[in-house]
């Protein structure tokens, strides 16, 4: 049996007031199904534990797969949802896969996560496998490993790029820009040929998607790296 822990934010609202955030439901729907499928053990933990806010965008019915609104219909996973371990409660747990679930909160609340980067640093040089979604990926930025070196510097990698943040009109909402940040580490940034197409890089046991909808091609190719 395979242990996951799937990562997601605390975070509600943006620094502005002006709009609400959370999770962006599908990105960790997609991989609790395929996990649960398989009977294998999962783990939701967010920083703080606790309550996790959903993005109100990604309950759209344009956006709200069946899959996510079957699980946003159930109420033991809501009740999981709104009652996360914490990251400090489960650091020292052994995992086959951390995964980080996106949302645009999570800007907010991963990069600068000390327990967190201790866990995927710990994770990675165990040669076990490190996975992010979205803007999940801000939470690989400030990861650096025992050489002192940024996990991410020379890796092939995608995260929410900045075209698709113009697409989404948050721009002028998010603390960073995403893509830039992920450049200036010295990343390889893959990106797909069409914008808010599904987009997953696998470099080593680093897996990567682009956007929500990489969220069931991430999946998929999480769970076929784990079951090798």
């Amino acid at each position: 049996m395979k242990k996951l822990l799937l990562v997601v934010t605390n975070i509600g609202i943006y620094e502005s007031g002006k709009f609400k955030t959370g999770l962006w439901l599908s990105e960790l729907t997609h991989m609790y199904h395929s996990a649960k499928e398989r009977g294998w053990e999962v783990t939701i933990a967010s920083p703080k534990g606790g309550n996790v806010p959903i993005d109100p965008e990604s309950l759209k019915p344009l956006v709200l797969d069946k899959i996510s609104k079957d699980y946003y219909e159930n109420p033991d996973f809501m009740s999981e949802l709104a009652h996360t371990q914490s990251l400090k409660s489960i650091q020292n747990d052994s995992f086959d896969c951390i995964y980080l679930a996106g949302g645009h909160a999570t800007m907010y609340d991963f990069p600068d996560d000390k327990i967190l980067q201790i866990m995927i640093r710990n994770q990675y040089e165990k040669h076990k496998m490190v996975a992010a979604i979205c803007h999940g990926v801000g939470g690989l930025l400030n990861v650096k490993l025992s050489n002192g070196k940024h996990l991410i510097e020379g890796r092939s990698m995608t995260g929410f790029d900045w075209f698709e943040e113009t697409l989404a009109r948050r721009k002028r909402e998010v603390p960073f820009n995403l893509e830039a940040a992920i450049k200036e580490r010295g990343a390889d940034l893959k990106k797909a040929f069409i914008p808010m197409t599904s987009n997953v890089v696998v470099d080593g046991h680093l897996i990567t998607g682009q956007n929500p909808f990489s969220s069931k091609e991430m999946a998929k190719v999480v769970t076929q790296e784990l079951e090798k």
